[in-house]
């Protein structure tokens, strides 16, 4: 890495956090010409996205761990795969078994999805593909304006913010836009609203009679969020599970070879090539302001970083009140970001293991399909629903419902042969917990508790875990600088969607200070390894004549 100067220097845009928005933003900045300064706090790239060699040998992806929703455009644009980016696609792309002897394993082979299902059921069996034809149309038709950067078409105060005509004409266009999507799903667009703004589990009670199913399909609803399956707006993400195409087909999740780490690496290379000065271990204090324009950075060190524009990747809660000063904001704007969101449920669990989990209802001491993609340790969603009860009141579930990926299933490089990696995305996890506990006193007695429910399935998994990382939602706020906990950097709930994420009336990455722009998930259109939030905000920024 480039050695900061004593004064940190002079650019176009310095960029807070070297996550793969961070990157992207930065690349395409400089694909523009412009001089571009990109810093990390921790002394590795990626923010989440990031590989961790934890144990010799092990390079385990932390925190994410697949991919799917990455812009084609933006593997394209910045050349990734020749810089190193390899997505291995994962199939079949889910296993959950059953304490039964019974096992559902789904994937793109559509033939391979009705033997399956048929197992429980012919009549789901059948309406599967329907199903998922549905939200593959939904999904198509709405990925191109949910990708963009967002208008803002609600009528607010004027006092709140100044818009020009040409704003305005360009929301114009992108809600026309919006409504054309719309209009192009004809028929189907009762049950695409429904999607955008319903609650999971009475469309999946609707569609299918086997629990199995429902459950294996609600898991995806809900994943990262502070949510119940039958929680308006559950639904919409769902629609996620089947966007995007890094894994090589829409819906298919891959993961990185070499880790999620190497994601970042292959935008930092690009980003080098294009002249981007990149320091780690550089801790933002705050973002200088002068007559309500960004002017740079000063580091907790005391070293300054100039520039005409700043981008923070970082959430809005940091961005705004951690480095800036209360009186640097509108009362109205300050108190709109104070009331969002940050709720989260969400904690990780990274283990090495000797050998693979032997289910025992498809029994093998050898990686098999089983193993390729997300194995989901859930069968019913009242097992869903009971786990949300116990975090609604301050306590962790009592039946996690865990996730789990054991990526050396595809990728050879990233454990010592014959070892694997199994990572644990868990629910219910709450961030706040009730007087009395405490994640620092109770995060490893809820680890067991997972892996006790992992070993209901593949009774092998305990004696074969040679390490273990524990990542509390307290531990994901510390480490990853994420508000809550919250992986998202806001909850994706409809009230923090589209044109009111981060806030209504700022949903176009910029903010009442002049020259600073949002450039991470806590813009539109949010979490995810999906790239987009990097990539519109570089060309809002160029916009405004940077």
């Amino acid at each position: 890495m480039n050695q900061p100067t004593k004064n940190g220097g002079s650019f176009d845009c310095v960029i807070i956090g070297g996550g793969h928005n961070g990157l992207i933003a930065a690349a395409y900045l400089a694909r523009a010409g412009k001089k571009v300064c990109v810093l990390e706090r921790r002394s590795m790239l990626g923010g989440c996205s990031v590989t961790e060699e934890l144990w010799p040998g092990y390079k385990v992806s932390t925190a994410s761990y697949v991919v799917s929703l990455l812009l084609p455009e933006i593997i394209n644009d910045l050349k990734l795969k020749e810089n190193g980016l390899k997505i291995l696609p994962r199939r079949p792309s889910s296993f959950t078994p059953m304490r039964d002897g019974r096992h559902l394993m789904l994937g793109a082979d559509q033939a391979q999805n009705r033997q399956q299902i048929a197992k429980f059921s012919h009549k789901d069996a059948e309406a599967f593909g329907k199903y998922e034809h549905l939200l593959e149309q939904v999904a198509m038709h709405l990925e191109p304006v949910l990708n963009e950067t967002s208008p803002d078409l609600l009528p607010l105060p004027v006092s709140w913010r100044k818009i020009g005509l040409g704003k305005k004409l360009r929301d114009a266009q992108k809600g026309w836009r919006l409504r054309k999507a719309l209009a192009a799903m004809q028929s189907s667009l009762p049950e695409g609203l429904e999607l955008l703004t319903a609650a999971a589990r009475p469309i999946l009670e609707r569609w299918f009679e086997t629990e199995v199913l429902k459950a294996t399909l609600a898991t995806d609803a809900v994943i990262g969020a502070f949510a119940s399956i039958s929680q308006p707006g559950t639904a919409y993400v769902l629609l996620h599970h089947v966007m995007g195409t890094a894994g090589g087909a829409r819906g298919v999740w891959g993961y990185i070879e070499g880790g999620m780490g190497a994601l970042a690496d292959s935008i930092a290379d690009v980003c080098r090539q294009l002249g981007v000065t990149i320091h780690t271990q550089c801790e933002v204090q705050s973002i200088d302001v002068a007559h309500n324009r960004a002017i740079g950075v000063t580091l907790t060190d005391g070293r300054h970083f100039a520039g005409k524009a700043v981008g923070s990747t970082v959430d809005a809660n940091l961005t705004f009140n951690r480095f800036l000063k209360p009186d640097q904001l509108p009362e109205s704007f300050r108190s709109a970001v104070n009331r969002i969101d940050y709720r989260s449920a969400t904690a990780k669990i990274n283990l090495a293991l000797s050998e693979p989990p032997d289910f025992t209802c498809l029994p093998g001491n050898k990686i098999g399909p089983q193993h390729n993609g997300t194995i989901h340790i859930g069968e019913t969603i009242e097992e869903i629903e009971r786990g949300y009860d116990d975090a609604k009141y301050g306590e962790p579930s009592k039946t996690p419902l865990v996730e789990i990926t054991i990526p050396t299933s595809v990728d050879k490089t990233i454990a010592p042969e014959g070892k694997h990696i199994l990572s644990m995305f868990v629910q219910y996890a709450p961030y706040q917990l009730k007087d009395g506990l405490h994640w620092d006193n109770i995060k490893e007695s809820f680890a067991d508790r997972c892996i006790e429910r992992v070993a209901e399935y593949a009774p092998n998994v305990p004696n074969a875990i040679e390490h273990r990382q524990v990542l509390s939602p307290v531990d994901i706020e510390r480490v990853y600088g994420l508000t809550g906990g919250n992986i998202f950097q806001g909850s994706m709930n409809l009230n923090q969607l589209h044109m009111m994420r981060p806030i209504a009336g700022w949903s176009d990455h910029r903010t009442p200070i002049k020259g600073l722009y949002l450039c991470g998930a806590a813009s539109h259109p949010g979490g995810g390894v999906m790239g987009a939030c990097g990539k519109n905000s570089a060309e809002e920024i160029l916009r405004d004549g940077l």
